[in-house]
């Protein structure tokens, strides 16, 4: 793979899809629909899956593509591929919070080695570079070229003094009940993959997930988060989370800095 072509893409598709997602989001209002497994969609996802598909298919025909708002894509069977999720945080978007990403990712070998996580409510866009390395973009996001970045790092976290960042939408007590086995100084949530950016800049420090979650809501970050040293881990064994998993489902997984002294499962 040319990395530097991929990122230039990917960067290019998660702007522009950003620009459409946003032309709807600033709109009066957009229809709501439930897809079969009750989950919302949106016409923002689907017009930003549409313009992100076809870009990827032109730019990488021999790549596969899987994406959450093509079924037919979630039947394939790979270990490198690219991965799309075209509106993480629909519930941001319906209820306007502003919280919601669009996610890119490449996948190899299992494992998500490059990312785009672009949240265009907030100006704010993390991505993995031609090296691996991960950086914030701040700049007037030129659609042709990267502008200004900074390095991103995650923190060396004070395990008697830890930040925890946790899902907005998808709070429960077993959540609650694993969190509390840690010291904790404050708690911040988070929509959407943000949550695997905000370990990567060190603004936090842990993230939990107990709850269902597929590849695509997690493989963006998870390269961000990874070219920042940071882990994802599962949640039951600690082992490193895998990647073109049957369905492309994921089990419970932990996001920290690599300096946390994580606790067993329950």
């Amino acid at each position: 793979m040319d990395y530097e072509r991929l990122t230039a893409e990917m960067r290019r598709l998660a702007l522009e899809a950003g620009d459409k997602i946003m032309e709807i989001y600033d709109a009066d209002n957009f229809d709501v629909k439930v897809k079969s497994d009750e989950s919302p969609v949106t016409t923002a996802d689907e017009a930003a899956d549409a313009l992100i598909s076809a870009g990827l298919r032109a730019a990488f025909p021999d790549t596969p593509l899987v994406t959450e708002e093509q079924a037919a894509s979630h039947l394939q069977s790979a270990a490198t591929f690219l991965i799309v999720d075209p509106l993480d945080g629909t519930k941001e978007f319906i209820h306007r919070r502003g919280d919601f990403t669009v996610n890119i990712a490449y996948v190899e070998n299992g494992a998500p080695t490059r990312g785009v996580v672009y949240a265009p409510a907030r100006n704010r866009m993390f991505l993995t570079l031609a090296d691996g390395t991960s950086v914030e973009e701040t700049g007037d996001f030129d659609k042709a070229r990267i502008g200004p970045t900074r390095a991103i790092k995650t923190s060396e976290p004070d395990n008697t003094a830890l930040m925890v960042v946790a899902s907005k939408s998808h709070r429960d007590q077993p959540t609650d009940d694993y969190i509390g086995q840690y010291a904790v100084k404050d708690m911040t949530s988070a929509g959407s993959s943000l949550k695997f950016c905000l370990i990567a800049t060190g603004e936090a420090d842990l993230y939990p997930r107990l709850g269902r979650t597929m590849e695509w809501d997690t493989a963006a970050g998870h390269a961000v988060l990874n070219g920042a040293g940071g882990r994802v881990v599962r949640f039951d064994d600690h082992a490193p989370l895998s990647y073109g998993k049957p369905g492309f489902e994921n089990p419970f997984f932990i996001a920290h800095s690599p300096g946390v002294a994580l606790k067993p499962a329950p």
